[in-house]
C-alpha cells in the first residue's frame, strides 16, 4: 500500500477570494521544516486528560451492553442508550464551537468534565440500587452528550497551542487514547464480571474527575496573534463558521462521505458487536476484543509518528480500508482470537486515518475559526451515528445481526473508495503549521488559481 505521493506539482495554489478575506499563504516549505519537540509539561497534562477521557468512553459500551441485557433489555435498547448520548452531541456541538471561539476553552472543558462526573455518578447509583429504567439511562446519556458538545470543539485548537509538531502531537494523543482503549474494555469486563455494571459507571465518573484536575493544572499559551475579537453576535459567528466550512471542498466532501460511513458502518457496528460478542462469548471476551482494537490503534499512532506523507488524506483513506475486517469477522461468526486479530488490523487503519484527518484540519484552518470548523467537522461526522445506532436493532431483527455486520464490512470498502475518488481529498497537500490570517488591509493581491486544489484555508 502506497502512502505517499510522487511529489509532482506545485505545493500550493491560491484559491480565489482568499486575499480579499485577509488570509495569507502558510510557509510554502513547511513540509521540509524539521518539527520541534512535542513534549512539555502542559502537553503532558493534556495528554493524560485525553487518555483518561478515552479510558472512560471505552468502558461505557461494556457497561451499557452487559447492564441493560441483564435487566431484560435487548439489542435495540443498547443502541438507543448509545444514540441518546450521540444525538445531542452531534446536534449541539456546532454551538459549542462558537462558544469555544468566544470564551476560555480550558474552562469550558473543565466544566464539561464536572457535569459528566455528576451524571455518571447518578447512573452508577441507579445500577447499584437495581433501579434501571431505560428512559432514565437515556436522559443521563443526553446530559453527557450536551457536556461533550461543549468540551469537544476546544480539543482541536488546544493541540496547535501546545505543540509545534502538530502531526506528532496528534499521533501521541492517539497513542494515549489507544492505550486507554486497550485497558478500558478489559477493566470494564472485569468490573462487570466480578462486581456489577454500576462499578463501571463509578470508574467512568472517576476518569472525568481526574481529567478535570489535569485541565485545572494546564496553562495554555496565548492565542495566536491576529485572532479577532468576537464583537459580532452569536449568529454572525455561527454563519461565518458555516461559510468557512463550505468553502473547503476537501472538508465538506469528507463529511458527506462520513455520514454514509456512520449510518452503514460505525453506527450499527458499535452496538451490534457489543451485543453479539457479549451474548456469544461473555463480557470478558468483549473486553479482550476491544483491547485488541486499542492495541491496533496504538500501532497506528506509532506509525503516524514516523510517516509523513505529502498527501495525508490519501494515505489515511488507504489505511481506512483495514476497518472492514472488524465487523465482517464478527458477522462471519469467527472465534475470539480471529476477531481480536481483525480488531488489531482495523484499529491500526482507523488510527492512522484519524491522525491524518485531525492534523489536516488543524493545519489547513486559521486558528481564529478552528473551533467552529472543528465543530462543523464533528457535527457532520457524527450527525448520522445515532441514526445508525438506533436502526441497528430493527435492521438486526429484519436481516439478522450477522448480515448487518457483514454489510458494514462491505460499506467500509465503499466509503474508502469514495474518499479516494474525490480529487480535493486525495490531492490535499500537507502543511506543518497553523495557517495565519492577517488583517485584510495587509494582504497582498494574490493571483487566483483553481479553487478545489485541496489547499483551501
Amino acid at each position: 500500500m502506497t502512502m505517499t505521493s510522487s511529489g509532482e506539482g506545485p505545493l500550493y495554489e491560491e484559491p480565489p477570494g482568499r486575499a480579499a478575506r485577509g488570509e495569507i499563504d502558510a510557509d510554502a516549505h513547511a513540509v521540509d521544516r524539521p518539527p520541534r519537540p512535542v513534549w512539555s509539561r502542559d502537553f503532558a497534562l493534556f495528554f493524560v486528560a485525553r487518555a483518561l477521557a478515552r479510558l472512560g468512553d471505552t468502558m461505557l459500551p461494556v457497561a451499557l451492553a452487559a447492564g441493560l441485557l441483564r435487566y431484560g433489555y435487548g439489542v435495540g435498547a443498547v443502541g438507543l442508550a448509545m444514540a441518546a448520548s450521540a444525538a445531542p452531541f452531534a446536534g449541539l456541538v456546532i454551538f459549542g464551537g462558537v462558544i469555544a471561539d468566544r470564551f476560555s476553552t480550558r474552562k469550558l472543558m473543565i466544566g464539561a468534565d464536572l457535569v459528566r462526573l455528576v451524571s455518571q455518578s447518578t447512573a452508577a447509583a441507579l445500577f447499584f440500587a437495581d433501579h434501571v429504567i431505560l428512559w432514565q439511562i437515556c436522559v443521563i446519556g443526553a446530559v453527557n452528550g450536551v457536556a461533550g458538545a461543549v468540551f469537544q470543539p476546544g480539543v482541536a485548537s488546544t493541540v496547535p497551542r501546545l505543540a509545534t509538531d502538530i502531526q506528532g502531537a496528534n499521533g501521541a494523543i492517539r497513542i494515549a487514547e489507544s492505550a486507554a482503549q486497550l485497558a478500558g474494555p478489559a477493566l470494564a469486563g472485569l468490573l462487570v464480571a466480578f462486581a456489577s455494571a454500576g462499578g463501571v459507571f463509578v470508574a467512568h465518573a472517576g476518569t472525568f474527575a481526574l481529567s478535570a484536575v489535569c485541565l485545572v493544572l494546564l496553562r495554555l499559551p496565548p492565542a495566536a496573534p491576529g485572532s479577532r475579537a468576537h464583537s459580532a453576535g452569536f449568529k454572525a459567528d455561527l454563519a461565518e463558521g458555516w461559510r468557512e466550512f463550505r468553502s473547503r471542498t476537501w472538508l465538506w466532501a469528507v463529511i458527506v462521505i462520513w455520514c454514509v460511513y456512520m449510518i452503514s458502518v460505525w453506527g450499527p457496528t458499535v452496538p451490534l458487536v457489543a451485543a453479539e460478542v457479549v451474548q456469544r462469548h461473555g463480557p470478558r471476551a468483549y473486553g479482550l476484543i476491544n483491547s485488541a482494537l486499542g492495541a491496533g490503534t496504538v500501532i497506528g499512532g506509532l506509525v503516524a509518528l514516523r510517516l509523513r506523507p505529502r498527501r495525508m488524506l490519501r494515505a489515511g483513506s488507504f489505511a481506512l480500508f483495514a476497518f472492514a475486517c472488524f465487523p465482517a469477522s464478527v458477522g462471519a461468526g469467527l472465534g475470539v482470537a480471529a476477531i481480536s486479530l481483525a480488531a488489531v488490523i482495523a484499529g491500526a487503519g482507523t488510527s492512522l486515518w484519524g491522525v491524518m484527518w485531525a492534523t489536516s484540519v488543524q493545519t489547513q484552518v486559521a486558528p481564529d475559526v478552528l473551533n467552529r470548523i472543528h465543530a462543523y467537522d464533528v457535527a457532520g461526522s457524527l450527525a448520522m451515528m445515532p441514526v445508525g445506532q438506533a436502526l441497528a436493532g430493527p435492521a438486526a431483527a429484519a436481516l439478522g445481526a450477522d448480515n448487518v455486520l457483514l454489510t458494514a464490512g462491505v460499506m467500509t470498502l465503499v466509503v474508502s473508495t469514495a474518499l479516494l475518488a474525490v480529487p480535493a481529498i486525495r490531492d490535499l497537500v500537507r502543511v506543518d503549521g497553523p495557517v495565519p490570517r492577517l488583517p485584510t488591509t495587509t494582504a497582498a493581491p494574490l493571483e487566483p488559481a483553481r479553487r478545489d486544489n485541496g489547499r483551501a484555508v
